[in-house]
């Protein structure tokens, strides 16, 4: 775990402050001084927000101090601070830098961003600031450890040896030094060493989690392992952190190499209940199933396991295993190929998938499978002697900390297709165990990146006569001078609000309240002259009443009588994109519709098109509306046309740099194109400007 420091005296800090009355402005005072006096107001709202874990409702107010005064360093620092406890890492390490380009003397900054840096791989920049903190605060116990696990990751184990030494000898009984230095003394090898200072953090503090985890470690992989102990190690962090699914998968673990397949049995299902993501427990509990015969419900795990992640070949190996004992040898030799394609000198999944061509009757594949997998059978024989006897001449042996550092910089290493396949694995998987906690706590304080959401993109923007009082930071009410002029003609019957989320009529007094209206609008445009306004609020009442067909044909009447109208565009484009996913939805559930496949593509077409169209005449009557410009990126996206809608997007966001939802939805795009950098980049602009669901998609993106 690393730990950042500065929450040491953050609290006794906080509290002062928050006791600090702001003195009134007199009234001859100048603007500049004003200015100065709201920065600082600001400033100290935010460090009160910040105190009490409003973390996104922090940044709010350090971005309005950056804006009045963008040299100070401090809204940077305190802003980098909210960051790095949303897990917002790259933002986190962008604030810290800016605020130590403005004052290169706050120890802190550099510790923020080293932990920063550290959480994004960034070892190496990480101990470089860790020196810098450490100038200015030189015992600082964190910044020590910190630096001391940044050197082990670099592999700069001497150093790492060192700063623990150091650390240790500054602070004899500081438990969580001990822990460090155990599993730094692990990943060299000196098991010795690791239980020696394991049994000493145990010893400070009995509620150690960790130590108890690495000692059980120790007792399972020594030579003469020591299950019992291993158990009854993980039992007792079981005890302190029963809600941690990965315990449980290592006490399953266990469990099962005292042959207690029922108790390993029990432990994988508490994780998955714990942790419905949980790659691991699955696969176990899969191959555990397979060695009872339970092959249907081990079937079920390993598909779990696919799903996600399209790309383990360990699943995919395994549930060939199944579907041949079940006989469908078809999908066996379809999971087989893959491996096959993927490991290519893996004799095995050759020799597995020549004994299944076999039993079909294939003999052309089944032999020429035979013939490559005892060739490479051949071949692996004749390189475990070689390799055997280089190590007999050299004496060398494995350097175990060197294999671990290259398998970490092996995953590190991720493709745009590894990108993409964990993307979309996000959108099918929703962590149904939590469902019940969010909604019971609709809240934006603490670490909102921890709560379960459904992966989606953010709507297009409409017109509505309600505002969603719930709605997260920034993400209620937009303002647009095309809806303020025609509020401005007193002529609708309610006011218009632009919106981001659908909000409708509640009870059935509001209900009533826009059947009256559309008797009422009726009832004028048949007595006197039509006008565009009238069709427009007649339009959005029947939008309220989800009549989409009846809105279309008014918001239609509107643009034929002042074909300059741009909001009646904007909402005809939103009512018939309501209006085709309800009948896109109804058709689906329609099991007697028979409809062919073409012509229902064609009507998608048609219905993109059109929508396209409207959104486009916006954009001609108004080019500088960047809402605009955002919806047409929901429509291209929407229709699957991600490069378009990116494009789309970004034409928003140079009209409007302050939209955070366009932010969100472009880089929502770019993962799922496969572009963690750019997609990264987005998520954390957007969660500073207010998008919550950023936190979360940045947080799950990082699993």
């Amino acid at each position: 775990m690393i730990y950042f420091s500065y929450f040491c005296y953050m609290n006794s800090l906080l509290k002062l402050i928050r006791l600090v009355l702001v003195g009134a402005v007199s009234v001859g005072a100048g603007l500049t001084a004003r200015c100065q006096i709201n920065a600082e107001q600001v400033l100290r709202i935010g460090q009160n927000a910040l105190y009490f874990d409003d973390y996104v409702v922090s940044i709010q107010y350090f971005n309005q101090a950056i804006q009045a005064k963008p040299y100070m360093a401090m809204p940077y620092f305190y802003r980098s601070i909210a960051k790095l406890n949303l897990d917002d890492y790259l933002g986190a390490e962008q604030d810290a830098t800016a605020a130590l380009e403005r004052n290169p003397f706050i120890a802190d900054a550099y510790e923020v961003r080293g932990v920063a840096r550290q959480n994004r791989g960034d070892a190496a920049g990480a101990v470089a600031d860790y020196n810098e903190a450490l100038k200015l605060l030189p015992d600082n116990k964190g910044l020590l450890y910190n630096k001391a696990l940044a050197q082990e990751d670099i592999e700069d184990y001497d150093g790492a040896a060192e700063t623990y030494g150091v650390l240790l000898s500054s602070y004899p009984r500081y438990e969580n030094g001990y822990l460090g230095r155990a599993k730094f003394e692990l990943a060299t090898g000196d098991t010795i060493a690791a239980k020696a200072d394991l049994d000493k953090a145990l010893e400070l503090n009995k509620n150690l989690v960790g130590a108890y985890v690495l000692r059980a470690e120790i007792a399972i992989k020594q030579a003469d392992s020591d299950l019992a102990a291993a158990c009854a190690d993980l039992d007792q962090a079981i005890k302190l952190q029963p809600k941690s699914a990965g315990l449980y998968v290592n006490r399953a673990y266990v469990r099962y190499m005292t042959d207690d397949f029922r108790g390993a049995l029990s432990d994988y299902e508490t994780s998955i209940s714990l942790d419905p993501l949980n790659q691991v427990a699955y696969f176990n509990r899969g191959l555990l199933r397979m060695q009872t015969l339970d092959n249907d419900r081990a079937l079920t795990d390993f598909n779990q396991v696919l799903q996600l992640d399209p790309n383990d070949y360990r699943a995919l190996y395994n549930r060939a295993m199944i579907y041949e004992a079940k006989g469908d040898y078809k999908s066996a030799i379809a999971d087989l190929s893959r491996v096959v394609d993927a490991f290519p000198d893996f004799a095995g999944a050759r020799y597995s998938r020549f004994l299944i061509y076999d039993k079909m009757g294939d003999r052309k594949n089944a032999m020429k499978d035979y013939d490559d997998a005892m060739a490479l059978f051949k071949q692996d024989r004749r390189r475990l002697e070689s390799d055997r006897a280089t190590r007999e001449m050299t004496s060398v042996q494995p350097d175990a900390a060197r294999r671990a550092a290259d398998e970490r910089e092996g995953m590190a290493r991720e493709s745009a297709e590894d990108v993409a396949n964990r993307f979309s694995t996000l959108l099918t998987i929703e962590n149904d165990v939590e469902l019940a906690e969010e909604h019971n706590n609709k809240s934006i304080r603490g670490k909102v990146q921890d709560r379960n959401q459904t992966v989606v993109l953010e709507p297009m923007f409409k017109l509505s006569f309600y505002v969603d009082e719930d709605a997260e930071t920034n993400s209620a009410v937009y303002g647009l001078s095309e809806v303020e002029s025609a509020n401005a003609t007193r002529t609708l019957r309610q006011p218009l609000f632009v919106v981001l989320n659908d909000v409708g009529p509640q009870g059935e007094d509001e209900i009533s309240r826009h059947f009256q209206s559309i008797e009422y609008y009726s009832s004028y445009l048949a007595t006197h002259s039509p006008r565009a306004i009238d069709y427009l609020g007649r339009g959005m009442d029947f939008m309220m009443l989800h009549n989409y067909q009846a809105a279309i044909a008014d918001f239609s009447q509107a643009i034929a009588l002042t074909p300059d109208f741009a909001i009646a565009y904007l909402m005809r484009a939103n009512a018939r994109f309501k209006d085709f996913k309800a009948k896109a939805g109804a058709d689906a559930m329609d099991v007697s519709n028979k409809s062919d496949r073409h012509i229902a593509g064609a009507r998608q077409a048609t219905a993109y098109a059109e929508m396209i169209a409207d959104i486009d005449h916006v954009i001609n009557l108004s080019p500088r509306m960047a809402l605009a410009y955002y919806n047409k990126g929901c429509l291209l996206a929407d229709r699957g046309d991600v490069n378009g809608a990116i494009d789309a997007f970004s034409r928003a966001i140079d009209l409007e740099p302050g939209l955070g939802v366009a932010y969100y939805n472009r880089g929502y795009l770019y993962l799922k194109a496969g572009d963690s950098v750019n997609g990264t980049n987005d998520l954390s602009r957007a969660g500073e400007l207010g998008i919550v669901s950023s936190y979360n998609l940045l947080k799950r993106m990082r699993r």
